[in-house]
């Protein structure tokens, strides 16, 4: 057993994994300070859907004040009830009907990006720093750590965590190694008003599922609609029960976040399929280039498009992580995007972060008692993270690989003729699509056996 002197942790990041990272170590006792380079608690409040999965629930349960973790689950969206694979026409191809679990913690769950961050931000207000942006870090003779940030000030700690996102600034000095690849794949985002003629327009299990679109040219887009418990002006809805609304009545993010339902959807090909300046274009530009590339696509596709929020709809080039060897711990680590950025094929980012986040607060904790070394208590959230944040990382790739046989001009038709026919015929199984059912709730972390507590 090891004596531990008292442990202050410096997080660089407000994102998802940091702010669970921080409740997790306040609710242990242990002296933690965030770091955000947005100005206000108001910044950054872009983004769609996250879907949150088994694994992401048990962590934010052992990582939230009870009451805040209840007011996660009442914030969240109404869950899918089908997960589609479709035609370019919105025809079925697959429709697998989705388990409901009463059971929060096992059970999926769809959240607003906006209103999961606020979430997380309430509770932790003074012990989150806002317009700190982390130019670099010392390491000390002493074992301490500080961070400098641009405005001139510092903070000195046990640990540094890097929670920084995909581009971080922290990951970049203390990993320059690490290497960030382009999958080939170039994504387009947009997000529209949820109103009555649409909700018409959309085949029911469209409207109550997530769907995949697959389609000739390599082509792919997902369809979600978001549903929330509130209305536009923050009203709870009928039928809400009695200690959900009263969750959501006081909750004190929604003076920030202003969600209305609204149906999002991706679509993504490999680079060579858009113009060149894509990465420049906006709003209506993303739009109208969108309903270019799909003129033989459904008309109710088509006419979401049209509705889309032209301030909503974005491009992005997809990246994700190089494998990475196995380093020496030190009073610096990272969690989330800062170390495993993976591309949104499987939708798993957000969730390992948290179970980034939940992870080393579990070893924090046993360091802070001094049942083990902080530098012990590192290595063995690195060693575990390592194993499945970059096997996350490689099957999240095999979902948006440019090389993907489907993008081939010709081997595409055909591969894409295959999955068609296959999934048919596995539609029409029950035997089969139970089996499928099951993979994908697994995948999801459903029956994963893991024990995770702040306390322990």
């Amino acid at each position: 057993m090891s004596t531990q002197s008292p442990l202050r942790v410096l997080i660089i990041g407000a994102g998802t994994g940091g702010l669970c990272l921080a409740h997790g170590l306040q609710r242990a006792g242990i002296d933690v300070a965030v770091f955000e380079r947005d100005r206000t608690r108001m910044d950054g409040l872009q983004g769609y859907r996250v879907g949150i999965d088994p694994d992401g629930s048990r962590a934010l349960h052992a990582c939230l004040p009870p009451e805040l973790f209840a007011t996660f689950v009442a914030t969240c969206a109404r869950e899918p009830r089908y997960f589609n694979i479709l035609t370019e026409q919105l025809t079925e191809v697959l429709s697998l009907e989705l388990p409901h679990d009463p059971d929060h913690i096992k059970s999926g769950k769809s959240v607003s990006r906006m209103t999961l961050r606020q979430v997380l931000l309430t509770g932790v207000e003074e012990i989150v720093h806002f317009d700190k942006t982390f130019t670099h870090y010392e390491q000390h003779e002493d074992g301490t750590v500080t961070a400098f940030f641009a405005d001139g000030t510092s903070a000195t700690g046990e640990l540094l965590v890097g929670a920084d996102g995909t581009s971080s600034p922290v990951r970049k000095q203390y990993l320059p190694h690490a290497r960030l690849e382009d999958t080939g794949i170039i994504a387009i985002g947009g997000k529209a008003l949820l109103t009555e003629e649409m909700a018409q327009v959309l085949p029911d299990r469209v409207f109550y599922g997530i769907s995949m679109i697959v389609a000739p040219k390599g082509y792919s887009c997902i369809l979600h609609v978001m549903e929330f418990p509130w209305n536009r002006d923050g009203v709870v809805k009928p039928g809400i029960v009695r200690s959900d609304a009263e969750l959501i009545a006081r909750w004190p993010g929604l003076l920030f976040d202003n969600t209305s339902d609204y149906v999002n959807w991706g679509f993504w090909a490999v680079a060579s399929r858009f113009p060149r300046d894509v990465m420049h274009q906006r709003g209506a530009e993303l739009i109208a280039l969108t309903r270019r590339m799909t003129p033989d696509w459904s008309p109710a596709f088509r006419w979401l498009l049209e509705q889309t929020d032209p301030g909503s709809c974005f491009s992005i080039n997809i990246r994700t992580s190089a494998p990475l060897d196995p380093w020496l711990a030190s009073n610096v680590t990272l969690i989330g995007d800062a170390i495993h950025t993976m591309t949104p094929g499987r939708g798993v980012g957000a969730n390992t972060a948290l179970r980034d986040a939940a992870l080393l607060c579990q070893r924090l904790t046993a360091a802070s008692q001094g049942r083990e070394s902080l530098i012990d208590a590192v290595a063995s959230y690195e060693a575990e993270m390592r194993d499945y944040g970059f096997e996350a990382v490689r099957k999240s790739l095999e979902q948006m690989d440019a090389n993907a046989v489907i993008h081939k001009p010709i081997a595409g038709r055909v591969a894409l003729a295959g999955i068609r026919t296959g999934m048919r015929i596995a539609n029409r199984l029950p035997a089969i699509k139970r089996r499928m059912t099951e993979g994908l709730m697994r995948e999801r972390g459903a029956e994963r056996d893991q024990v995770i507590s702040a306390a322990t």
